[in-house]
């Protein structure tokens, strides 16, 4: 199962807007500094991926795969100093090759579910994945999340997002919309005082309406509730990848290409 259900067009919006100061993520075992890989045991590393991921993984006009997660793998290689290999599938076969070792590592958004986690190891989670408040930009400064009770919030229906607020919010007043855009654009219209749904998928919609609305309060990380976040699977046994990996998260997080990338492929930030 795919971890998200991205809205195409406003996230190819997003490589060409301004970044902002914002907040950048860190999941990376700090541990995985002592693990070097040697290069005999990891040559090079075969990564698989998918075509209709944006701003993850997606071909550009001229038919050149781009994005977030093909950016991480070259650096990941670079780091690691091995041969790197980006090769994109199908989403229902992508799976099926990394288990008959036809690439060594599959960075394209696989759940880490327990069916999952049967055939496959997960490296640490690069990129978690919170739930966030949103309301116009005016109200922004006065944002409390303490003072919701006599407020309306935009959930969509039957979400993660909405038994969150039910579960920890049981006294704010929630209108179930069909899609997070439409709670967005009901934010936008004045007809609920704020939003709260996925970060990542509003991020790409802020984006877009800069002059209206803008995240408020903190980022919220319930793992059992949104889901673990992103990471790269690699065939179950596979350890010296898996360890490579690691260590190249941690490393480009302490020499700032995560943090440059992030920034590239996000400029208004979810966290």
């Amino acid at each position: 199962m795919r971890l998200l259900g991205l809205i195409t067009a406003l996230a190819l919006a997003v490589s060409g807007a301004p970044a902002f100061a914002q907040a950048l993520p860190y999941h990376a075992d700090p541990s995985a500094r002592e693990i070097l890989p040697g290069s005999t045991a990891v040559p090079a590393i075969r990564f698989l991926t998918t075509a209709d991921f944006p701003p993850f993984n997606f071909r550009d006009a001229s038919g050149e795969m781009i994005g977030f997660n093909v950016d991480l793998a070259k650096a990941i290689c670079a780091e690691v100093n091995v041969a790197c290999t980006i090769q994109a599938w199908p989403w229902e076969q992508a799976t099926d090759a990394l288990a008959d070792n036809q690439g060594d590592a599959l960075i394209a958004g696989l759940e880490m579910s327990q069916a999952n986690g049967a055939a496959f190891d997960f490296s640490a989670t690069y990129m978690a994945l919170p739930g966030r408040f949103a309301t116009r930009a005016a109200d922004v400064a006065d944002f409390d999340i303490d003072a919701l009770s006599d407020k309306t919030v935009a959930v969509r229906r039957g979400s993660a997002h909405q038994a969150f607020m039910q579960r920890y919010l049981p006294d704010v007043p929630l209108q179930e919309v069909d899609t997070e855009l439409a709670g967005l654009a009901a934010l936008k219209a004045s007809n609920v005082d704020a939003f709260f749904g996925d970060a990542l998928r509003a991020s790409f919609w802020l984006n877009e309406n800069l002059d209206c609305c803008s995240f408020a309060g903190s980022a919220y990380f319930r793992p059992a509730l949104f889901g673990e976040g992103l990471s790269i699977a690699v065939p179950a046994g596979h350890d010296a990848i898996r360890h490579a990996i690691d260590w190249a998260l941690v490393r480009l997080k302490d020499n700032g290409v995560l943090d440059e990338l992030y920034l590239r492929w996000f400029p208004v930030g979810f966290y």
